[in-house]
């Protein structure tokens, strides 16, 4: 728990890991392209109805989701404050049901993979009922949801690193 000198907030971070055999550059675009984010939240009837809508998201521009979490409709915006290809960047929301929060996207290339490594902090509103809310489920319900959104992009990188490579093979390709 973060104490600031006016009011006291309550930060929630979870830090996820994933191991993609797919090469960085490809990790990286995948996990920046609005419509594998859409993809990965269809259960949520998540959209993108403003902004960067389509595609692949670059610094400084901003989406705003709306999707049903909870039982709820909601409307949430994000920017992308850092970039630095492939190995780096980070959205924060600009307007939405949290008070704040920050998704960093690490991108590292190890020996036979790439390490793809998401750190989401989060801030709820209302003080002390939001650390509670956040203890008995917003921080699971998250973790769910990242998860889930990393197994699509998984999936995703290394269905095209497997098209690549077999291009790259292939004597009749135009690759």
């Amino acid at each position: 728990f973060i104490c600031s000198s006016i009011h006291p907030t309550f930060m929630a971070a979870i830090k996820l890991e994933t191991r993609i055999l797919a090469p960085i550059e490809i990790c990286f675009d995948v996990s920046r392209d609005i419509d594998v984010h859409i993809e990965s939240t269809k259960h949520t009837g998540e959209r993108a109805i403003a902004g960067k809508t389509s595609g692949l998201i670059g610094l400084g521009e901003s989406v705003t989701w709306r999707a049903k979490h909870l039982g709820f409709w909601q409307t949430l915006s994000s920017e992308i404050t850092a970039f630095s290809y492939p190995t780096y960047f980070v959205d924060e929301m600009t307007q939405g049901a949290f008070a704040s929060f920050k998704h960093e996207h690490i991108f590292e290339v190890k020996e036979n993979h790439t390490l793809m490594t998401d750190v989401f902090q989060f801030e709820s509103p209302l003080g002390v009922l939001g650390k509670l809310v956040n203890t008995l489920f917003l921080t699971a319900y998250m973790r769910n949801l990242l998860l889930l959104r990393n197994d699509v992009i998984k999936k995703e990188a290394e269905r095209l690193a497997q098209t690549k490579l077999k291009h790259a093979c292939d004597p009749a390709s135009n690759f």
